[in-house]
């Protein structure tokens, strides 16, 4: 009898298109461990509930301890896994950001997957981090970049660890201000925080190269909310007139967004998907609303050159150096 040769079937590679993918298709996350920052409220806490329903153990990492409180009763109230922790940290303090990885580091556990979601937004120029940087680039961008390279001890303790980190389509007006990237000559808001969401995309695709490059497990991806009604504008101290602007734009988004629970999939989707390739961008599938795709980026994200001058800068500024494995 002739022999019948069939070829080993190719693992499928995650769609283009996820047609109305929810929570519910997060696979189970039994006996891993989740980092999310700035998960007391919107789109941290709306990931932190999903992760931890699926029996991922979620340590919360959040700037306000009251808040966190709050949220961590959530979180919990919904876990099937181990009890949701808070851990503490201020993005826009170096000194925190260690403190919370010594916290972690310590535990000698792996962490699985590490959520960089936390962020302001527009914020005054006098808005300043404890190291001086402009608080939206020292907070979106600095705060991250550190946090993730003091925690990539215990992300390659993981078998696969994941790097989420959180964008915007304000990515889409962003341009590096290499001369001033902190804004101390002339601030514009809204280019500095469009700054700070390109940056976020070029650190994920440096990240996710450098890893490659060292022969680690580790990958790194980047998502988007589009539009999305979370408390980011109460990140804006407003007084008098531009205090009337920010209600009217928060009114704005109330009306045409979409809700936090629909805006946090995209990062869900790329922090849980099996076989999602490194440097992935997850968003809306409009754009702005609707459920998770792959999507496009600003092109400058995809610039290698770019990515590693910032790198090099992040590296300069914070004084935090990746140590990765021989």
């Amino acid at each position: 009898m002739a022999q019948v040769h069939t070829a080993a079937a190719k693992p499928a590679n995650p769609p283009l298109i996820a047609r109305r993918w929810t929570a519910a298709d997060i696979p189970d996350l039994s006996g891993k461990t989740a980092v999310v920052t700035g998960a007391n409220s919107g789109l941290g806490l709306r990931t932190a509930e999903a992760l931890a329903a699926k029996g991922a153990h979620v340590l919360m990492a959040c700037r306000n301890e009251i808040k966190a409180a709050a949220a961590l009763e959530s979180v919990a109230a919904g876990a099937t896994g181990p009890k949701p922790e808070v851990l503490p940290l201020d993005l826009a303090d170096l000194a925190s950001v260690r403190r919370a990885a010594d916290h972690l580091d310590v535990r000698d556990v792996p962490i699985d997957l590490l959520v960089n979601n936390a962020g302001v937004m527009a914020l005054p120029r006098s808005a300043r981090t404890a190291e001086g940087f402009d608080a939206q680039f020292g907070t979106n961008h600095l705060g991250h970049y550190a946090l993730t390279g003091l925690l990539l001890p215990a992300l390659l303790r993981a078998p696969a660890p994941r790097v989420v980190t959180v964008s915007s389509i304000a990515a889409w007006g962003g341009v590096i201000n290499w001369l001033d990237p902190n804004w101390r000559v002339v601030y514009l808001r809204w280019l500095a925080y469009s700054q700070s969401k390109l940056a976020n995309l070029l650190f994920t695709a440096e990240l996710d190269r450098r890893a490659r490059a060292h022969g680690t497990p580790l990958i790194a991806v980047a998502a988007h909310p589009g539009l999305s009604a979370t408390n980011l504008y109460e990140s804006t101290p407003e007084q008098g007139w531009t205090a009337r602007i920010s209600a009217l734009q928060q009114r704005a988004l109330v009306a045409l967004a979409q809700s936090d629970r629909m805006g946090a999939l995209p990062q869900l989707y790329a922090a849980t998907v099996p076989g999602l390739a490194g440097n992935s961008y997850v968003g809306p599938a409009l754009e702005t609303l609707g459920y998770p795709r792959r999507t496009l980026r600003n092109p400058l994200a995809y610039s290698r050159a770019q990515a590693r001058a910032l790198w090099r800068m992040s590296e300069k500024l914070t004084g935090i150096a990746y140590e990765w494995p021989a």
